[in-house]
């Protein structure tokens, strides 16, 4: 009875183990990157580096490649269309080197993980800058009410002003 409670909570933790972002089973599923319903980046447009992360990690610390930088081209991607190419090359002006994308992850110990997150980094930045630009503004004139009391309001100005000049002897 008892070694069958501590092999159902040995199987409970190995579905929890299997259900995290980075866990070897969902590496299926870090193949594409989905940034919207109808945009998604293939596996083969996205490029993976690792390297050494700093922070926490004990004796492993210097010899594990956690680090993750992940680098897209959006100027060279074909998955792209090109009215959102040229609103995500305007929006992302800044953060882009040569047209490429470059994010890093390093806040986690498993380099899964750091995968994980960079690809799910890359794909909100991504989101971000293919959002359709806000709606303009109508511009719309003071209602007479605003105008009056932008009036009363300078008459009390000038009033407290003008009783602050003169003679206090």
């Amino acid at each position: 009875m008892d070694r069958d409670r501590e092999f159902a909570e040995f199987v409970d933790a190995l579905i929890k183990i299997a259900t995290l972002p980075g866990s070897p089973s969902n590496l299926d599923s870090m193949d594409d990157v989905t940034v919207t319903r109808t945009l998604v980046l293939p596996a083969s447009e996205l490029r993976e580096r690792f390297s050494r992360s700093g922070g926490p990690g004990g004796q492993g610390v210097n010899t594990a490649d956690s680090r993750v930088e992940l680098s897209f081209d959006v100027a060279a991607s074909p998955s792209i269309p090109e009215h959102l190419k040229a609103r995500m090359l305007d929006r992302l002006g800044n953060r882009l080197v040569d047209g490429v994308l470059t994010i890093a992850a390093s806040e986690h110990r498993a380099q899964l993980q750091n995968r994980a997150a960079a690809r799910e980094r890359l794909a909100a930045v991504l989101r971000a800058a293919a959002a359709p630009p806000p709606p303009m503004r109508k511009p719309t004139k003071p209602t007479r009410g605003s105008k009056e009391r932008r009036i009363a309001g300078k008459k009390r100005r000038a009033e407290t002003k003008r009783g602050r000049s003169g003679s206090w002897d």
